[in-house]
């Protein structure tokens, strides 16, 4: 049994309106550390509006939210210092370089030796080869890949991922889904919000689904199917999705 140490995020009654519309409902839900949370819904449900409370961006109207047993509406700034955000549209100065994208974060979170933090960044995300060429040049996977980058200098203990593949082509949205998965098994809590059910299902070891304001149903992927009736059996051969034919390819491409 999970201790209340072992949560890096907890939810408890989160409500949140603008103006005559009530966004939030009362949302409850927690994330322990080390482990990848989806937050599943579609446009409008309320998803970006919980990582906005969660990373001190807004204000809830209700309930509770603690990261790491730190509030966030008491104490923001020690939730800062152990979280990092990355939104659904790419935060880079296209005018400067991968690296110097890499080195500016790097001073401004005052760490030691920010050259080196920018190497090993561009090293560990496979960016080395463009490291010396304006952002403004990099494909949207290039940039997707960078923004996570800059996400992870001074090794914050949680990241948020809003959307985070979204407008990606397949072969970009494999490259995060690689770079969410190792986040995960080097010790990163991540909370990711998608529209896209197999993104959640390739990702998250628990998935929360959010409509009209309120989790209706959370659980691991084998729980959620748990709940839905047995289907008909029918002896009918199954055709691959497009989706399972090019991730197969492309890993029989990779392990060459």
């Amino acid at each position: 049994m999970q201790t209340a140490q072992a949560k890096s995020i907890q939810v408890r009654g989160l409500q949140k309106s603008y103006k005559q519309l009530q966004v939030l409902k009362g949302v409850d839900f927690e994330v322990e550390k080390g482990s990848i949370f989806a937050l599943l819904g579609s446009n409008g449900a309320g998803k970006t509006t919980v990582v906005k409370i969660l990373t001190t961006l807004l204000q809830p109207d209700g309930g509770t939210a603690a990261i790491n047993g730190y509030d966030v509406a008491t104490k923001p700034a020690q939730v800062r210092q152990t979280i990092s955000l990355t939104g659904q549209f790419a935060a880079v100065d296209e005018i400067l370089t991968g690296r110097e994208n890499l080195i500016m974060i790097a001073k401004l979170r005052y760490l030691k030796n920010p050259r080196q933090v920018a190497e090993d960044m561009l090293k560990r995300f496979d960016l080395t080869d463009a490291a010396d060429r304006k952002v403004s040049t990099y494909s949207g996977g290039m940039r997707r890949r960078l923004d996570i980058a800059l996400s992870l200098v001074g090794k914050p203990q949680i990241i948020f991922l809003d959307e985070p593949t979204t407008g990606l082509d397949p072969e970009a949205r494999i490259e995060v889904w690689k770079i969410v998965k190792e986040l995960s098994d080097g010790g990163t809590t991540v909370l990711l919000t998608t529209q896209y059910l197999e993104e959640a299902e390739q990702l998250a070891d628990r998935i929360a689904i959010l409509h009209e304001g309120r989790i209706i149903a959370s659980g691991t992927l084998t729980e959620l199917k748990k709940m839905f009736p047995t289907g008909k059996v029918e002896y009918v051969e199954k055709q691959p999705t497009l989706e399972e034919i090019f991730l197969a390819i492309v890993g029989k491409k990779e392990e060459k």
